[in-house]
């Protein structure tokens, strides 16, 4: 990888973390967020002076240990679920995640699930009944892929969400020619299927960030596991030209790391990097770019971005309903930008490992210290703390 594009893609993903040690040096200390065993729950006030703060922030922040706390049975109606982190590793369910999912269904809980995957829900069909989850329990299941998919043919107000207007004069011009950062898995068939032809970056009309395994024009395919220098050096090769005729880009998963060892970038850190391309390629003294404007040339679907959060709350009153998730940056945050409840799970997923080395206190006051994260600079906080998704 050229030392330009390791820079830019490190510094996404260390800044979407947000290196708690580096933070606590300018982050007043946060109270004990203890997290309690099982048959009991623990409220608190927690108060940050963070000097970079426009305004001191007190939030009560309830710590739970089980989802039949009663204060969260008779508080919320719909729930809506984190997949990878909250319900499962990769491989398999977390201890007691498939009796939650029953008893929440027994009591008549709606159950929503909001993925981030770039691919079609059928996949997320596969892979829960897999798991040994029966998918009837669940009331729609929401992945980044498909409501991407739907933008792609400019059809996306059919699953309840708006079109992307970029996309919309791009479909309606017949401007369907896509260059793609995939995943290996069907990136050809996901891209025709709605329309579009793969080409070369020179010939592109939007540039979709699907995986990080590989980089596809419709003729030639680029494999990170065979040669991974040759893939960094086309990634920052396309998107030097993609920067300078400033291509849009639809990112279909905005996470940028997998919980998984090792924390593996994810598509999310491609859109970062590439907004960071289009700004310093457009900015003075040569433009008028500014970071914010760059955001305009890449959008993201899932969480916490608006579209699947419209999608998932058709039907539902956001007061009486709560988002699960492991992942400050999309799951917390989203459910912040979407005027719902939110239930962090910190002994599972992506933030356990810096959880149990500091504390969640300490974990939060890192990511609320920087303004490089899809929050961009507002506070967050969960309203309610749990070990592990379990009843």
């Amino acid at each position: 990888m050229t030392k330009l594009t390791t820079h830019l893609f490190s510094s996404s993903i260390a800044l979407s973390l947000g290196s708690v040690a580096a933070f606590q040096a300018t982050t007043s200390p946060f109270n004990t967020l203890s997290i309690p065993q099982r048959g009991g729950a623990t409220t608190m006030a927690i108060h940050s002076t963070n000097e970079a703060a426009s305004s001191d922030t007190t939030t009560t922040t309830t710590s739970i240990s089980s989802l039949s706390s009663q204060e969260i049975l008779d508080q919320y109606d719909t729930f809506l679920l984190d997949m990878w982190g909250v319900m499962h590793n990769g491989s398999e369910p977390y201890e007691g995640v498939l009796e939650a999912v029953k008893e929440l269904k027994r009591v008549g809980k709606k159950m929503i699930i909001l993925s981030n995957s770039s691919k079609r829900r059928e996949n997320s069909h596969k892979m829960l009944a897999k798991l040994g989850f029966d998918i009837n329990d669940f009331d729609n299941i929401i992945t980044s892929g498909d409501v991407s998919h739907a933008l792609l043919q400019n059809n996306a107000h059919t699953l309840g969400c708006q079109n992307w207007d970029t996309l919309t004069t791009l479909v309606e011009q017949k401007s369907t020619n896509v260059f793609v950062f995939g995943s290996g898995d069907e990136d050809e068939s996901y891209c025709t299927s709605a329309g579009w032809t793969l080409t070369s970056i020179e010939e592109a009309d939007l540039i979709l960030a699907r995986g990080t395994f590989t980089i596809n024009d419709g003729s030639t395919v680029v494999h990170k596991k065979d040669d991974e220098m040759e893939y960094w050096r086309v990634m920052e090769q396309s998107m030097m030209v993609a920067a300078e005729k400033k291509l849009p880009m639809l990112v279909s998963n905005p996470d940028k790391v997998r919980p998984d060892e090792g924390l593996p970038p994810m598509p999310g850190a491609i859109g970062d990097t590439y907004e960071r391309f289009v700004w310093t390629t457009h900015c003075a003294p040569v433009g008028d770019m500014t970071e914010e404007k760059a955001r305009d040339y890449v959008k993201r679907i899932g969480k916490p971005f608006q579209e699947v959060f419209d999608i998932a709350l058709q039907d539902s009153d956001p007061s009486r309903a709560i988002m699960i998730g492991d992942a400050l940056e999309t799951d917390v945050t989203g459910a912040t930008n979407a005027g719902v409840g939110s239930l962090w799970v910190v002994q599972d997923g992506i933030h356990a490992e810096d959880v149990t080395k500091t504390s969640a206190e300490g974990v939060i006051a890192g990511f609320n210290g920087n303004e490089f994260t899809y929050a961009y600079g507002k506070k967050v906080m969960p309203n309610y703390v749990t070990e592990h998704f379990r009843w």
